[in-house]
Parts: C-alpha cells; structure tokens; sequence
C-alpha cells in the first residue's frame, strides 16, 4: 500500500498524508466500476448533462476552498489557481451544454439499405492518470466528456494531489454522479498497471511524463486497450517582427513563468530574428529579474515555488549541466535562500544541438533564446526536437505568420497567441508529445464505440 503525501512546496512541510489503495481492494474496485457503468450507460444523456451542469456550479461555490487547495498543496499562485478552478467549471458547462447534441446518431446515405445509422455508445470503465501541474483542469477534460457520454471512471491522481483529487470526486457525488460512476484512489504504479491490465477496464488516459506515458502504452496495448496520452512539450515562440517589443516581452515572461513554468504547453524556446534578438534578449531578462517570486497566498506574487523541492532540484541540475555544456546565464539559474522549491526566473542563451538542453524538456521557469537568420531556419529549428504539443508564431503580418504557423509540426499552432485553452478547442500533441485528443468533440469521440446500425432494404 502507498501513501500519498500532501507537502506546502512554499514551506517544505509535510501537511497531510493520505493511506494508499490496499492490493487486495483492485478488483472489487474494478467490479464495482464495471457494475455501475451498467446503470450509468441507461441513465439519459440529458440527466448526465445536468449533473455536469451542477458540478459547474459547485465549483463555482466552491472556488476559493478549491483554489487554496492547490495553492497549498503544489504552490499555484492564488490569482492563477482560481483561474483554473473556473477554467473546470467552464468545461464542464460546455459538455452539459453542448455535449448531448454530440451524441446524437447520424443517419448516413442509406447505400442500398433501409437505413444506415451511425450510433455513439460508451466502452466502459476507464482508468485516469493525472498530473499535478493542473489538478482541476486535466481532470476536468478527462472526465467531463466521458462522463457525459455513460463511461465510468477510476482516477489516479498524482501523489502530491490527495487533498484536490479527494474534492473533486466529493464535487462530483455531491452534483448527482455516483459512487462507483467515478471513484478517487489513491493507487501507485504498480497498482495503475494492475488496475489496466483487469478486464473490466476498457481504457486509459494519462497526461504526465514520457516514461509514464511509454509504460502505461505499454500495458495498454498488451491488453488489447484504447490509450490517449497527453506527454511533454518543448514549444517554440517564433517571433519574425514585433511593433512593441516591451509588450512583446512582457506576453512572452508572462507566457513562460505562469505555474513557475510547469506547463507542458508552455513556450520553452524563444527563436527569434537576429535583427530582434538582443533587444528581446534584454527585454526579457528585464521582465524575469522584475518578476515578484514568493508566498502563492500573497496577491502580490507572480510566480511561486515549483511543485516540490525534488522539482526544483530537477531543474536546478538540468540548467547546470546546460552552463557546464557551454550555455550563457542571462540571469537567474539558482535555487532561492529560502524554505521551500523555489527558483530564480532563468534565461539561458548560446544553446547549440549537442547540450542536453536543446533536445530535452525543462519543466520549471527556464527561458532559451535562439537565434535565427530567416523563418525558414526558426521553422527547421522549431521543429528538430522529438516533442509537438504546441508552438506560436508572432508577426505583425498576419498571413505571414500563419504560413510559417501551418509548418510547425505540432498539434495546436498559434498566431500572435500561445497555449490559449478552452473548452471547445483540441488538445494533443504529435510525435513525443503523446497521441489523442482532448476537449471538444474530439475529446468526446476518444473512448466511444462509434456503432454502425444498418436495416437491409424490404
């Protein structure tokens, strides 16, 4: 049996633990699951959206207990925290709104028969794996759409998210979801691939690191398992020309330090013109050295701690070896003289392909700046990396920047924006970055049997 651990990353102290799922509860848990999805698929999809509606509506009510808990237990300033906590409501709103008429069957061209109908019907229990970075909003664009469409599910959330994980599920049972419909446990590793490998479970998403990714993938697919997996990102910001090059700074530091960095969608390269780029150097490193570091709870503080001291450590080896491999420190680079994960804004510069950094992902409040002598050469140097979540492409030209937009070899490319999320835009990425999509009707369409009904011809 595991234990998760809750611990405040801005003082370092353990605040709460949690007792683990016990081995022998696996299949009751997965029985149970399985027993209630038969109800829960009968359920009409018009009471499904309605309790969705009302889980919107406790979140809402519920907005500043919800933020202070991910406030305290991963160290989301306040301001961002209850922006995430609307951004779940938001989501769930829109699959109550929007989500029925998605599910309604299409009738195709007969071709020869009475009718050909195409039905949308659920698979079953699914299992969720999901990180800390966002505890809200991942949950949210798992479980609202299958929920709505008769999946029941079992979430694993991250170690550090017991006391956030165990709201959510209170939210959802107390706006009409039931028991076995979704259930929070508080699973390790080994228990995530038991739980996979039963047959009662039909599927599995997870968002989180590549080597989740890769052994939950595995165990899927030697189960005969559909997956969706939401993995790392290195997203380039591609700037060709700006008109205002403080407020061009300013969106990038705010783009790349909101979560102290810990977004996978987050731009983590900055490739910019050679004519732009020691002035965006310099406005940049301004804006990280102004940026106000500190207590999450305090309204005034822009960034907060990473998620944990472990985290913090992380990023502090990867931009070591990075100035050790010959990179320039423009500012920043070190763990803060204080209690708790924190860690200075950084801007590294003169990153060349044979330094770890160019290749790897850094999970924390680290900038790189390239620089580059054409669009063609930012493209070729945007898309040389093994992750594509996402990528950004700024320009006062428009038609420009969308043309060097559409090669990007991403999932979601932006122009004059980045990592904009809503609740009816697709999320995924391509290559490392995972496979799936979430949100809208795609993230509708991921665990459903798409069921063809044909009626011969009389």
């Amino acid at each position: 049996m595991s234990t998760y651990v809750t611990a405040n990353p801005t003082t370092g102290v353990t605040d709460r633990e949690f007792p683990g799922l016990a081995d022998n509860e696996i299949d009751g848990l997965a029985a149970r699951s399985l027993e209630a999805f038969e109800s829960w698929r009968r359920t009409q999809v018009a009471e499904r959206a309605a309790i969705l509606s009302r889980t919107a509506d406790l979140y809402e009510q519920r907005a500043d207990e919800l933020a202070s808990t991910i406030t305290t237990e991963m160290g989301k300033p306040a301001k961002e925290a209850a922006g995430e906590v609307q951004l779940a409501a938001d989501i769930y709103r829109w699959y109550a709104d929007h989500g029925p008429d998605l599910l309604v069957s299409e009738e195709l061209d007969p071709q020869g028969a009475e009718s050909s109908i195409v039905q949308t019907a659920p698979i079953g229990p699914l299992l969720g794996v999901m990180p800390w970075n966002y505890p809200y909003y991942q949950v949210a664009r798992f479980a609202a759409p299958n929920l709505l469409a008769g999946n029941t599910i079992v979430l694993k959330h991250a170690s550090i998210c017991a006391a956030s994980s165990a709201l959510m599920a209170e939210i959802l049972h107390d706006a009409g979801v039931p028991q076995d419909v979704y259930a929070n446990v508080y699973a390790s590793s080994d228990q995530v691939a038991e739980l996979l490998a039963h047959p009662a479970i039909r599927g599995v998403s997870l968002t989180g690191s590549e080597g989740a990714g890769a052994a939950v993938a595995k165990v899927a697919a030697e189960n005969l398992k559909k997956s969706v997996l939401e993995l790392g990102g290195s997203d380039p910001f591609i700037l060709l020309d700006s008109a205002d090059m403080a407020r061009t700074t300013t969106i990038a530091a705010r783009a790349r330090l909101s979560n102290a960095g810990q977004a996978c969608n987050s731009p983590k390269r900055f490739i910019v013109l050679d004519e732009l780029y020691d002035d965006f150097v310099q406005g940049l490193v301004e804006k990280f050295e102004a940026t106000t570091v500190g207590d999450p709870g305090d309204s005034s503080t822009r960034m907060g701690p990473l998620s944990s001291i472990s985290a913090r450590d992380t990023v502090a080896d990867q931009v070591k070896t990075a100035v050790d491999q010959g990179a320039t420190l423009r500012t920043g680079g070190a763990a803060l003289d204080r209690d708790g994960a924190f860690f200075q804004p950084t801007v590294l510069t003169d990153i060349t392909p044979d330094m770890d950094a160019y290749a790897e992902e850094i999970f924390g409040p680290v900038a790189m700046v390239y620089k580059v002598s054409s669009a063609d050469e930012a493209v070729a140097l945007a898309n040389d990396v093994e992750f594509g979540l996402s990528g950004s492409v700024w320009s006062t030209d428009t038609a420009k920047a969308e043309e060097v937009a559409d090669r990007l070899e991403v999932g979601m490319a932006y122009v004059n924006e980045h990592g904009t999320t809503l609740p009816g835009l697709p999320f995924g990425g391509v290559k490392r970055s995972g496979y799936g999509r979430e949100l809208g009707r795609w993230g509708l369409g991921e665990f459903v049997n798409t069921k063809l009904r044909r009626t011969a011809a009389k």
